[in-house]
């Protein structure tokens, strides 16, 4: 199954690859559904938008022990590298990612579409100021605008919040340019970007799925399923492609 999909790889002209929880997974960061999923510990409340505003003092004490104090400490992992590889080959045109991680970058991959934001700023509710998170002492809580005095959000999408711009536009670019997709670690739950493989499969693309079980996406539109942790599965992809 590698060796059909190194070779869907190198006969198509584009190439997204799409990628979410799973692929992080290895790094430490856990997905947000299933068993050992976030929301099976934390009630996702503290990051709906309207929530947020009401009360931002106990939505930041969460985002920060999660997405900062825990994740901020994720390093990338091999799968995330072999996709770099693969864009520094001519392989891979673009990422477009659902994990606002920011390790497809670390990793060193250019062209990445964050379809929903990233923890690597926040913004300011008030005058949309936005702040490197790096900046930002989050010792104190909530972390204020040093321009309004407005509390700061992470620049990420909160359940209310939609998808923002230029990611939407140009992920959805993506899907009519691809010939093929190459889908790492999703399960294709989370709307609406569980819709753009399935639109570029209509579209005429071709699917390759790596995931460690079936998903929405395997009986449906895949065309080569790759079973088993993503890191195994890129590196062995990479030497299928001939790249070290």
């Amino acid at each position: 199954m590698i060796e059909q999909a190194a070779k869907l790889i190198k006969n198509a002209k584009h190439i997204t690859a799409f990628t979410g929880a799973g692929i992080s997974v290895e790094s430490g960061i856990p997905p947000f559904r299933g068993e050992n999923g976030l929301w099976s510990k934390f009630d996702p409340i503290f990051l709906d938008i309207n929530y947020f505003h009401r009360n931002p003092l106990r939505s930041w004490k969460l985002i920060k022990e999660i997405f900062y104090d825990f994740f901020g400490e994720a390093k990338p992992n091999a799968a995330h590298f072999a996709l770099s590889e693969m864009e520094k080959y001519g392989f891979v045109n673009s990422v477009i990612t659902q994990n606002i991680d920011n390790l497809h970058q670390d990793a060193g991959s250019k062209n990445v579409y964050e379809f929903h934001g990233t923890s690597q700023n926040l913004l300011c509710t008030n005058c949309d100021k936005i702040y490197s998170a790096n900046n930002i002492d989050l010792s104190h809580l909530p972390p204020k605008c040093k321009k309004c005095g407005t509390v700061l959000k992470p620049d990420f999408v909160f359940f209310g919040e939609s998808i923002p711009e230029p990611a939407r536009t140009n992920s959805f670019s993506e899907m009519e340019l691809a010939d093929l997709f190459i889908l790492i670690g999703t399960t294709g739950e989370i709307m609406p970007a569980s819709i753009i493989p399935i639109q570029a499969k209509n579209n005429g693309a071709k699917i390759i799925e790596i995931n460690i079980q079936p998903s929405n996406y395997t009986n449906t539109i895949t065309d080569t399923f790759l079973e088993g942790k993503a890191t195994k599965v890129m590196t062995n992809l990479l030497e299928s492609l001939g790249i070290n």
